[in-house]
């Protein structure tokens, strides 16, 4: 196929080296966005006489048709072309002649593929996005439903104190509501036009790039060519970003792992979102939880590979950074597809009540509370903490629980312990007196709902 940089070459590259040079098997998945920003770029051009209105007419309408016919599928991507927007350009010749060769004029591929990026990643970040937000309010609908439901709280993966399950839920939903705010940091920055910064130098026509920015809906345009061109920090923040909200989704999928064991049996997942095994019949796996935590390592790769592709490259321009959108592109399906799954799984899971409150029983939670209930009748909390450590390894060793203690036994720690005791330790009563902002009361849970709703 003749090259459209023919003329210093005779463009004869070998055909591995074409193969090895192409971009098109991944950067057509831009094709609208391509399209999309030639058809601002040919307005712009007959706005400012650099091509007449009727040429630039003629070109957004073959673009349009050509945009029309692969939406359709009646028009298939030529993947011998370079990339695609030779093959865009090189379509539009082909339907309109030498009007179609006037589209690239005052632009360069450099800054072309720049604005194919903002405009393809910032649809993109608003898509995973709005995921986000469907995924917090299925994990909401669960706490509201569970906003009363007691279960172990842990430190270190060991019991620590009671709380609601609603209360661990909600620390989900606090965690991907940063991450909505990342996204929308992430697509702020990324919301500037390049176009019109040409290879890196610029351009001599009269071009209007805040034309073209307000009709793509930038905010602004960059305010250095070289910058325009060179720049994918825009990209790197938001893989960093992604990487933050995978994380996120690991955390909550190792519960959900840790809680479908026998050994807890908190939660019972949908049969649709479990597989089997092919030698143990009572086996259900959550494959899905398991895919998604295997899943973040990939997204975290897909960083990296990006970091690496340009921490020594020289302004401006490099074809190295071809290589920009593969991890990009991945990462986004990857936590498109993550997204989804989870906000399904997590809206079809069963979690079992009775399981979680049995579980409440051991492991003395309630010894903090027992301690601040010393506390309360004067003696300082140091020596209430030393009192309580005392109390337990007593229990320990007795295969007891500070509850079933009588109190004449309780005395015998601490001459504070009144009948009192017994309804200051209950599971329960331990989380309602929770007044702390943010705490686990049932009140507290309720406000952390009401601020999200």
């Amino acid at each position: 196929m003749e090259k459209m940089w023919t003329g210093r070459t005779a463009g004869l590259t070998d055909a591995v080296a074409d193969d090895f040079n192409s971009s098109i098997r991944f950067d057509c998945k831009m094709f609208e966005q391509d399209i999309t920003g030639s058809m601002a770029h040919a307005a712009m051009l007959g706005a400012q006489h650099i091509i007449t209105e009727n040429e630039a007419q003629t070109l957004i309408d073959g673009l349009s048709e050509i945009l029309d016919d692969l939406k359709s599928g009646k028009l298939a991507f030529d993947m011998q072309c370079e990339d695609i927007h030779i093959f865009v350009e090189q379509e539009l010749t082909k339907r309109l002649g030498d009007v179609g060769k006037k589209l690239h004029t005052a632009r360069s591929r450099n800054d072309q593929v720049a604005l194919d990026m903002r405009l393809y990643l910032r649809d993109k970040t608003g898509e995973i996005g709005e995921a986000v937000q469907k995924l917090i309010r299925a994990i909401c609908t669960q706490a509201e439903s569970h906003k009363a439901t007691v279960l172990p709280g842990y430190t270190h993966l060991q019991r620590a104190q009671p709380i609601t399950f609603g209360h661990h839920l909600m620390a989900y939903a606090m965690m991907l509501l940063r991450d909505l705010g990342r996204l929308a940091d992430c697509k702020k920055r990324m919301n500037v036009s390049p176009i019109g910064s040409c290879a890196l130098a610029g351009t001599t026509y009269d071009t209007d790039r805040f034309f073209e920015a307000r009709q793509l809906g930038f905010d602004a345009v960059c305010q250095n060519s070289i910058d325009g061109v060179s720049d994918r920090d825009f990209c790197a923040e938001l893989l960093g970003a992604l990487s933050i909200l995978m994380m996120h989704l690991s955390r909550m999928a190792e519960e959900i792992i840790l809680w479908c064991s026998w050994e807890f049996r908190f939660v019972e997942l949908s049969d649709a979102y479990t597989t089997g095994s092919s030698i143990m019949p009572q086996k259900k796996n959550p494959d899905m939880a398991e895919l998604i935590r295997g899943k973040t390592g990939r997204v975290y790769g897909d960083l990296l590979a990006l970091l690496t592709t340009l921490k020594g490259l020289p302004l401006a321009y490099n074809k190295d950074m071809q290589e920009d959108k593969p991890p990009v592109f991945d990462a986004s399906d990857t936590l498109k597809a993550s997204l989804s799954i989870f906000t399904e799984m997590i809206s079809t899971v069963t979690f079992n009540k009775d399981r979680m409150k049995a579980a409440v029983k051991n492991g003395f939670m309630n010894a903090t509370d027992a301690a601040d209930y010393l506390v309360s009748k004067g003696i300082p909390f140091r020596d209430c903490h030393e009192i309580i450590g005392r109390l337990v390894l007593y229990c320990i060793n007795e295969n007891t629980a500070i509850e079933d203690l009588s109190l004449e036994t309780l005395k015998t720690f601490s001459d504070k312990f009144e009948a009192d005791i017994y309804e200051n330790i209950d599971p329960a009563a331990c989380i309602k007196a929770k007044l702390s902002a943010g705490s686990t009361s049932f009140e507290s849970v309720k406000k952390q709902l009401d601020d999200i709703n």
